[in-house]
C-alpha cells in the first residue's frame, strides 16, 4: 500500500519540525514586498525602492550555499540561532530607519545588503532534516512533495498576509510588516534549531573536506549538476512567464486579469505536486527529471499559441502540473547525488539556481518583449527547460549513433570480405579492421600540426571563436539602443535581415550558445581520447 501524507506528518518529530520550518519561511514571502514599500515610503523614490529590493535579492540567493556550508560543518543547532538573530536585528533595524520619511537611502541599502547576506537557509535545512526523519524513499519523496508544494503556498501567501496586517492596522506602515517578518523568521529558526530532529545533526566540522569515496566535500557531479541546470532553467522559464502573462493580458486588454492567470499556475502546481508524491514511480530521480522538464516546456510553448485569457490560464495551469514535481525531483536528485556531510549545500545550489534563474528570465523577456511577437516570446521562455531536458540524452544519443555507425561498417565490410574468404576469415578481417579505424581515427585526433596543436583543438579554438564573434555580436545588436549605438562585431548586423532585426539578433545568440557547446563536447572529447591512448 503506498503511504500517505499523513504517514509522513505521523513521523516522529516530523510535524513539529515542519511547522517551525514554516513559520519561518511564511516571513521570506512576506519580507521582500514589506521591505519595499517600507523603502518606497521612506525615501520617496521607486528607483530607491527596487535598488534596496534587488540588493537584498542578489546577497540573500547569491551567498545561500555559503551559509548552507554553515549548517553542514556546524550544524542547524550552532549554526542557525546567530544567523537568524542577526538577521532579525537587521531587519528591525531597517523597519526602524524606514519608519518615518526621510531616511538616508544609503544606510537603508547598506541594511538590507546585510540582512540578505545573513538570510538562515530555513528550506535547505529543513529538507535536510527530512533524510534524517524520513529514510524510506517512497516517504522522502512525498515528503519533498509536501515541502515544495508548501513553500510555493507560502510565498502566494505572504502578500496576502502583508496586505491583512496593513488593513487591519490603519496608521500602521509596511514597515511593521518587516518588523513581523523578522519576528517570524527568528521564533521560526530557533524553533527549527532546538527541535529533536536537529539535535542529531551536530555538523562535520571534524571532517576535513574529505569524503568517504576521496571527493572534496560537497564537491558537484554529474547528477548535481544536472539537478542544477533543470532548476536554473525552470527558474528561468518561470521568470520569464510572469512578464509575458502580463503582456499578454494588456494586449488583450485585461490587465486586470493577471492575477488569475498566475493564481492557476499555482494551483496547477500545487496539484501537480502533491500528485507527483502520492504515485508510485519506478523511474529513478535522473530519468524522471529530464521527462517533466520537457513536458513544462511543451506546455509554456504552446501556450503562446492561446487565443484569449481563459484559454491562456487553461494552458498555464497545465505547465503548472509538472513545476513542482520538476523542482522537487530536482532537490531529490541533488540529496541523492550529495555526500551526507553536504546535503544542506547540495540542496542550496538547487534554490540559489532556481532563484537566479528566476530573475534573469524576468530581465531577459523584458528585452524582449514588444519587439518580437509575444508567441516567439513564449517559445524563447520555454527554450531553456527544453534544452536542459536534452541535455543528459545527448551523451546516450551520440553513443548510440556511433555504435549504430559501427555495426553498419561492420556489416558492409563482412559483405565484401565474403566474397573472398569465409565466415571466419570475415569476422577476423572485420573486427581487425573495426580496430584499425578507431585506432586510426583517435591517434588522427591527437596528431599535432606544424603550430602544436591537435586538429581537435583547432576545430574547438575556431569553434570558440565564432561562438563569441555571434553571442557578442548579437547581444550587442540588442543592447545598442541602450549603448548609445555603440555595436561590438558591427558587421554581425549584416547577417540578419533588416526588418527583423531584433529576431535575428535572438538567433545569432542562440547559434553562438550552440556552438559554445559543441566546442565544450570537443575539448571534452580531446582529453578523453588522450586518456584512452
Amino acid at each position: 500500500m503506498t503511504p500517505s501524507y499523513r504517514a509522513v506528518l505521523r513521523t516522529p518529530h516530523a510535524g513539529r519540525t515542519f511547522a517551525a520550518a514554516l513559520l519561518g519561511r511564511l516571513s521570506y514571502g512576506m519580507v521582500p514586498l514589506a521591505l519595499m514599500l517600507a523603502v518606497r515610503d521612506a525615501t520617496g523614490s521607486y528607483p530607491a525602492a527596487g535598488t534596496a529590493l534587488a540588493l537584498f535579492g542578489l546577497t540573500s540567493v547569491l551567498l545561500s550555499p555559503a551559509r548552507a556550508a554553515l549548517v553542514d560543518r556546524f550544524g542547524p543547532r550552532r549554526a542557525l540561532p546567530p544567523l537568524a538573530a542577526v538577521y532579525a536585528g537587521l531587519l528591525a533595524l531597517t523597519a526602524g530607519a524606514a519608519w518615518r520619511p526621510g531616511a538616508p537611502p544609503l544606510l537603508i541599502g547598506v541594511l538590507v545588503v546585510a540582512a540578505g547576506a545573513c538570510t538562515p537557509p530555513l528550506g535547505p535545512v529543513m529538507r535536510t532534516l527530512w533524510r534524517s526523519l524520513v529514510p524510506d524513499q517512497a516517504l522522502l519523496r512525498r515528503a519533498y512533495s509536501l515541502d515544495t508544494v508548501a513553500e510555493e503556498l507560502l510565498f502566494v501567501g505572504g502578500p496576502l498576509l502583508l496586505g491583512l496586517l496593513l488593513a487591519a492596522a490603519g496608521r500602521v506602515g509596511p514597515a511593521a510588516g518587516v518588523a513581523v517578518g523578522a519576528g517570524l523568521v527568528l521564533a521560526g529558526a530557533f524553533a527549527l534549531a532546538y527541535s529533536p530532529a536537529a539535535r542529531e545533526l551536530t555538523g562535520t566540522a571534524a571532517v576535513r573536506g574529505e569524503r568517504s569515496d576521496g571527493r572534496p566535500t560537497g564537491a558537484p557531479g554529474g547528477a548535481l549538476r544536472r539537478a542544477v541546470l533543470a532548476s536554473a532553467a525552470t527558474g528561468l522559464a518561470l521568470g520569464a512567464l510572469d512578464l509575458m502573462v502580463a503582456a499578454f493580458a494588456e494586449q488583450h486588454g485585461r490587465a486586470d486579469a493577471v492575477a488569475w492567470v498566475l493564481a492557476a499556475l499555482s494551483v496547477g502546481s500545487a496539484v501537480g505536486g502533491l500528485a507527483f508524491g502520492a504515485l508510485r514511480w519506478s523511474a529513478p530521480h535522473a530519468a524522471r527529471l529530464p521527462v517533466l522538464a520537457a513536458g513544462l516546456g511543451v506546455a509554456l510553448a504552446c501556450a503562446g499559441l492561446a487565443p484569449n485569457l481563459p484559454v491562456l490560464a487553461v494552458a498555464v495551469s497545465c505547465a503548472g502540473l509538472f513545476v513542482s514535481p520538476a523542482v522537487t525531483t530536482a532537490y531529490l536528485l541533488a540529496d541523492e547525488a550529495a555526500a551526507p556531510e553536504a546535503r544542506t549545500r547540495a540542496g542550496a545550489w538547487v534554490n540559489t539556481a532556481f532563484n537566479a534563474g528566476s530573475a534573469g528570465g524576468t530581465a531577459t523577456v523584458g528585452l524582449l518583449v514588444g519587439r518580437v511577437p509575444l508567441a516567439l516570446c513564449f517559445v524563447l521562455g520555454a527554450a531553456p527547460v527544453l534544452l536542459a531536458a536534452l541535455f543528459p540524452v545527448l551523451p546516450a544519443v551520440c553513443a548510440r549513433c556511433r555504435a549504430r555507425c559501427c555495426r553498419r561498417c561492420c556489416a558492409r565490410g563482412s559483405r565484401v570480405s565474403s566474397a573472398f574468404v569465409g565466415p571466419a576469415e570475415t569476422m577476423t578481417l572485420v573486427q581487425a579492421e573495426t580496430a584499425t579505424l578507431v585506432g586510426w581515427s583517435r591517434a588522427e585526433s591527437r596528431i599535432p600540426t606544424p603550430g602544436g596543436l591537435s586538429n581537435l583543438d583547432r576545430m574547438k579554438s575556431l569553434l570558440g571563436f565564432i561562438s563569441f564573434v555571434l553571442v557578442g555580436g548579437g547581444i550587442s545588436g540588442l543592447l545598442s539602443d541602450r549603448l548609445w549605438g555603440l555595436h561590438v562585431f558591427g558587421f554581425v548586423r549584416h547577417l540578419v535581415p533588416d526588418d527583423h532585426r531584433t529576431v535575428g539578433y535572438v538567433v545569432l545568440v542562440v547559434m553562438g550558445a550552440a556552438l559554445a557547446v559543441g566546442s565544450d563536447r570537443i575539448g571534452r572529447s580531446r582529453r578523453s581520447a588522450g586518456t584512452e591512448g
